[in-house]
């Protein structure tokens, strides 16, 4: 079985935060109440295999056999006994686990922007004011928020390593919450197929110290590229393998305007969040 499981990712059974922690216990829990049933069913199957084959003349020989009540109260009542454990199991974690839930922390989260475009993720940090393409830091042990939303197809944000999925759909914005205990680079993707560049749709994350964040979007902030119109309306077009990329300044209110411009909400025509930029590129390739 390990054989054919060696080319499988295990980044979701390696988790460095705690959301991902407390889903790994999740699914080791739910796989070894499932357990309960499978092994026993797996081996008396190769048992009774075995045990009635033609060739043994000591088996029991019962063809009218139809009925055992002690078979029928086992059958029914451990999956029944399971399926109870296992609700309460996912009612207790749909709600602890609730990807719109903030964490308790003292620390003061960092606030990240999320926007899914044809093929490649840009982040925006409103408090810092920057921006980057397929890239995005935090520090270690500080909550990470998440606004996610799509300026194009539907697409899903995930990092393995630090836990939940979660949509990324235009006109509408989702929220996800997480932390990283232990500073490295994560893998990040879109989890959901939106197209011929999807495969590509990668990025990294950085969990690093707090001063190794400073120095980060120090980084960024000396980039010289703004994520004006012009510059927006070019990332947004269909690319593949888009390479990392900084944006020192990006003018307020882009987030909101992007997902404004579906809705023709407050900031639907507002020049300076770009609200109105077009989304013909988008039309067209639905379109094709």
């Amino acid at each position: 079985m390990f054989l054919f499981l060696a080319g499988c990712s295990t980044e979701v059974l390696d988790p460095k935060g705690d959301i991902g922690a407390q889903e790994k216990s999740l699914i080791l829990i739910a796989l070894g109440l499932m357990a309960i049933v499978a092994v026993p069913v797996i081996a008396m199957t190769l048992w009774f295999a075995w045990r009635y084959r033609a060739g043994n003349k000591k088996a029991r020989y019962a063809p009218d056999w139809s009925h055992s009540t002690a078979i029928e109260v086992v059958v029914w009542s451990v999956p029944a006994v399971i399926i109870a454990i296992l609700a309460t199991i996912t009612w207790h974690t749909t709600h602890t686990l609730d990807p719109y839930r903030p964490l308790a922390s003292r620390a003061k989260p960092v606030t990240i922007e999320a926007v899914a475009l044809d093929w490649k993720w840009l982040f925006i940090y409103p408090e810092q004011g920057i921006a980057t393409v397929n890239q995005i830091a935090f520090p270690t042990d500080v909550p990470v928020n998440f606004h996610i939303t799509s300026d194009s197809v539907m697409n899903a944000f995930f990092i393995p390593q630090l836990g939940s999925q979660i949509y990324a759909m235009a006109g509408m914005e989702t929220q996800l919450h997480l932390i990283a205990r232990e500073p490295g680079t994560y893998a990040g993707l879109s989890s959901n197929y939106s197209g011929a560049g999807f495969s590509d749709m990668h990025f990294q994350a950085i969990a690093t110290s707090q001063q190794g964040f400073d120095a980060w979007v120090a980084k960024v902030k000396a980039a010289p590229a703004t994520l004006d119109r012009a510059a927006y309306d070019a990332l947004a077009r269909p690319s593949e393998k888009n390479p990392v990329a900084y944006y020192g300044h990006v003018p307020a209110g882009l987030f909101a305007g992007i997902v404004e411009k579906y809705m023709g909400g407050p900031h639907a025509g507002d020049h300076a969040s770009m609200a109105a930029l077009p989304s013909n590129h988008m039309h067209a390739k639905a379109a094709e």
